[in-house]
């Protein structure tokens, strides 16, 4: 009997501990944060952030990748440090700095086939670059083909030690960064033939569950009652968008892409590939723990067994998974309520098509491939940068033919882009600036007067437009291009170049690693690239009968 008893004990604590060990906290831990000059290793390594494991390509070891930190006025000096060995996967990648406009620093803007060749195996490239005032929420990730999908990706803050907005926040560390992810258990060499990949799981904070799959880890968010938290939401998605809310909180938007808007109070908000948001939430609320939601637009999601959600977990509430119900949301955010905080007024005169240089791209899907104005982008052999500095001036003389737009120097520009086929919401990222937003899609109204300004735009879906302006001033080409991975694999970009004349002069020297980086890729074997081959095609037929052609190289995009 006594045995009996004692068995029953021991399966009792057993199950207790796996009930506590499946609501874990994992926030950015500190040994994850890293400063403005900073190592960034590559390499393979399996994980199972959802439960199913799997190889992926991780920056030291950790999915997301370590937080960069710095503050306002600091330089930065990223090595990226490639030990990449899996050849099912990429084995070349680069590194992008979201939102970081790169003025004067175009080579380290990290961008394939636009502003650098990729770095092979066992060579490393060093970012270099002043962030020049920026501050806010940013990230950085993969730029080469659909890479970033197998887990390089992570945050990037950048903090102002006179934020005009600081007064409404307690608490702003690394602890109050979330990461929203979407997550895919084949690799992207692979699925990179179907045309239509729907992810396996969504991941808060680098963590979650998948249908079907164990009852795998949570994040946890800690907070205390009564204190205010600035919450930097990063949007990190290959793919899907995400309606986010915490159970019983109400959201007050503060920060737009790097951009502080004047306080929103919301209860929910969409959030799109690339597009970041800072909320301040206030631990308002009886102690206890609340489910925090991101609903993927994917069919049939939903949050049954814990999928697209993580905890936010009071100091004194018990280590239990929340019971709070989720409600409909009855003040969800608009884009068009979001106004810049500072200097708010599109430039130009405000007027529709009364830019210097007014452009209009319709966006045309055909049996997977996307068209800007009836062009599919393809990755040129030599980089836009490389050639500008070569000589070649005109749109005619660049290539990718058709899809380099030569833009003069200091001019307003207005971008008016629809849509027509499936896909939709296409978020629409501009490098090298942030602009503003004069009509959201959907929207019947433009604003020149105080719109929000950012970098990530969604486009809409089909027979919806979107308005933006900017302002020529950072000579070098720029990629604008659909944030859904897949998308802009598959020809969804132009080449922005602005001022090429002047590019050299704009430019500082480039590091002598620079041009080392395309005689070196150019020299790789088909095996020394990586991606699978035929098995990876063959794997992807497996999935789906709606493929794309097998290339004969992967793609470097």
């Amino acid at each position: 009997m006594f045995t009996l008893i004692l068995f029953a004990s021991i399966i009792s604590l057993i199950n207790a501990a796996a009930i506590v060990s499946r609501s874990q906290s994992h926030p950015l831990s500190h040994h994850s944060v890293l400063g403005p000059q900073s190592k960034l290793t590559v390499a393979n390594k399996a994980i199972a952030p959802d439960g199913y494991q799997r190889s992926a390509t991780l920056v030291n070891g950790v999915f997301p990748g370590p937080l960069i930190t710095a503050q306002k006025g600091d330089n930065f000096s990223i090595e990226v440090a490639n030990e990449l060995t899996d050849t099912s996967m990429f084995m070349s990648t680069s590194v992008h700095f979201h939102g970081i406009y790169q003025n004067g620093t175009n080579y380290a803007d990290g961008t394939t086939s636009v502003t650098q060749c990729p770095v092979t195996p066992n060579n490393s490239y060093v970012h270099s670059f002043s962030a020049q005032g920026q501050t806010g929420t940013f990230w950085y990730h993969s730029h080469y083909s659909v890479q970033y999908c197998d887990g390089l990706r992570g945050a990037v803050v950048i903090y102002d030690p006179e934020d005009p907005l600081a007064y409404m926040y307690d608490i702003d560390d690394a602890s109050t960064v979330i990461t929203l992810s979407d997550w895919y258990h084949a690799e992207a060499t692979v699925l990179q033939y179907v045309i239509g990949n729907v992810a396996d799981a969504t991941l808060i904070n680098g963590l979650g569950r998948y249908v079907g799959g164990p009852a795998s880890d949570l994040a946890v968010i800690s907070v205390e009652q009564g204190k205010r938290y600035r919450f930097r939401l990063v949007g990190m998605t290959c793919d899907s968008n995400f309606q986010f809310s915490i159970d019983g909180h109400n959201m007050t938007v503060i920060e737009a892409d790097g951009q502080l808007t004047e306080p929103l109070v919301v209860d929910q908000l969409q959030i799109l590939a690339g597009q970041r948001y800072s909320v301040v939430v206030t631990a308002d609320q009886p102690v206890d723990n609340y489910w925090v939601r991101s609903l993927p637009d994917t069919a049939n999601a939903s949050f049954v067994g814990g999928t697209n959600s993580a905890i936010l977990r009071y100091k004194g509430a018990p280590t239990v998974e929340p019971t709070t119900v989720n409600t409909t949301s009855t003040n969800p955010l608009q884009e068009t309520n979001l106004h810049a905080l500072v200097n708010p007024a599109a430039p130009g005169i405000p007027e529709y098509g009364a830019a210097d240089i007014n452009l209009n791209f319709q966006v045309a899907a055909i049996n997977g491939m996307f068209f800007v104005n009836n062009v599919s982008f393809t990755a040129p052999t030599v980089p836009v940068l490389m050639q500008i500095l070569s000589g070649a001036q005109e749109a005619t003389d660049l290539m990718p033919n058709g899809s380099v737009i030569v833009l003069e120097a200091n001019k307003v520009v207005e971008l008016t882009l629809s849509t027509t086929g499936p896909g939709g919401p296409h978020p629409i990222h501009l490098h090298g600036h942030s602009f503003s937003v004069v009509q959201s899609a959907g929207s019947s109204t433009f604003n020149y007067a105080n719109p929000v300004r950012r970098d990530v735009v969604s486009a809409g879906s089909e027979g919806q437009q979107m308005v933006i302006r900017w302002v020529t001033d950072n000579s070098g080409p720029w990629f604008l291009h659909c944030h859904i991975d897949w998308h802009l694999d598959v020809g969804f970009a132009v080449v922005m170049a602005e001022s090429p004349s002047e590019t050299r002069t704009n430019m500082n020297q480039a590091p002598p690693g620079w041009d080392e980086l395309c005689p070196t890729y150019n020299a790789l074997t088909p095996e020394q690239l990586g991606g699978g081959g035929l098995d990876n095609y063959e794997a992807a037929a497996n999935i789906s009968t709606n493929l794309y052609p097998p290339p004969t190289l992967p793609g470097s995009l």
